[in-house]
């Protein structure tokens, strides 16, 4: 703490600097002085707790320094002092979104933040994707359909809604709604890959292949869509294919990709091809 102390000596000296302390937090937090900026805020806010925006702003300094909890606790205290603030519904919305994983904190915040600003993509978009981890899928795609009626031609929306019709298990509409990301976005690794765990799902091995090619043109050094590919050549007899995918995904990821192998029912009628238990082990 020696060298705070040197910065902030003369700041300390003044029992009315609330100001001094918080404009000293924004320039170390614009500097990415991260844990100074801290100590400037937690200062600023002994002289004035009722600053929301210095607890604002020190909830972007603990989200920097990847103290979530911290962080969204700064945020509460801010929105609890100045409820019309959008962005610190949002930004607490997001922290419980991604970090926190508690979703329906999240989806109060989204919603919080909807009272400020009605129309606002970002938190209809998150609020759905909130839903969709909370396994109400019908409420996640209530929030994608009302921002495909502002915006039709969102690849975003198109596909997270995709993801909540695969979750739900309602494969025929996920797959529509990839197809739909995909005439939006041609060259989407994920809308491609995605589609291509559908088909395999439903024994359409050929197009499955068809749509893992289209993803690995994308993305070559990805094992996943590689990996997937040569169960797929496995459950359609081609051998060749098989051990040119198995291959190319060991290469990319040795460990992940032998480890599946090792129980991959695919593969279960080449276990004792010597090529498969010297690549496989």
């Amino acid at each position: 703490m020696t060298g705070l102390h040197a910065i902030y000596n003369v700041l300390e000296c003044r029992p009315d600097s609330y100001q001094q302390w918080y404009r000293q937090g924004k320039s170390l937090r614009d500097a990415h002085c991260y844990e100074e900026a801290l100590y400037s805020y937690d200062r600023a806010i002994e002289y004035y707790p009722q600053a929301y925006k210095a607890w604002y702003e020190r909830g972007l300094v603990l989200e920097q320094l990847g103290k979530y909890a911290q962080a969204s606790e700064s945020y509460a205290r801010s929105s609890q002092l100045y409820p019309k603030d959008y962005w610190v519904w949002y930004n607490q919305g997001c922290v419980s979104l991604e970090e926190l994983k508690d979703y329906a904190r999240a989806i109060a915040c989204f919603d919080c933040a909807l009272r400020v600003r009605p129309n606002d993509y970002w938190s209809y978009y998150r609020k759905g994707e909130a839903y969709r981890k909370l396994q109400q899928y019908d409420e996640a795609i209530a929030n994608f359909d009302i921002l495909l009626k502002r915006r039709a031609d969102d690849y975003w929306v198109w596909y997270r809604r995709g993801d909540a019709f695969r979750d739900w298990g309602k494969l025929e509409a996920a797959l529509g709604c990839y197809d739909k990301a995909l005439e939006l976005k041609p060259k989407d690794y994920w809308a491609w890959y995605e589609r291509g765990r559908i088909l395999r799902h439903w024994g359409r091995f050929g197009d499955a292949i068809s749509s893992y090619s289209r993803a690995i043109a994308v993305r070559p050094e990805d094992e996943f869509a590689w990996y997937e590919q040569a169960c797929c050549c496995a459950q359609r007899g081609d051998l060749a294919g098989t051990i040119g995918c198995l291959e190319r995904a060991i290469d990319l990821n040795w460990r992940r990709c032998t480890m599946m192998a090792r129980s991959e029912s695919s593969f279960n009628a080449l276990r004792q091809h010597d090529w498969f238990v010297t690549l496989v082990g």
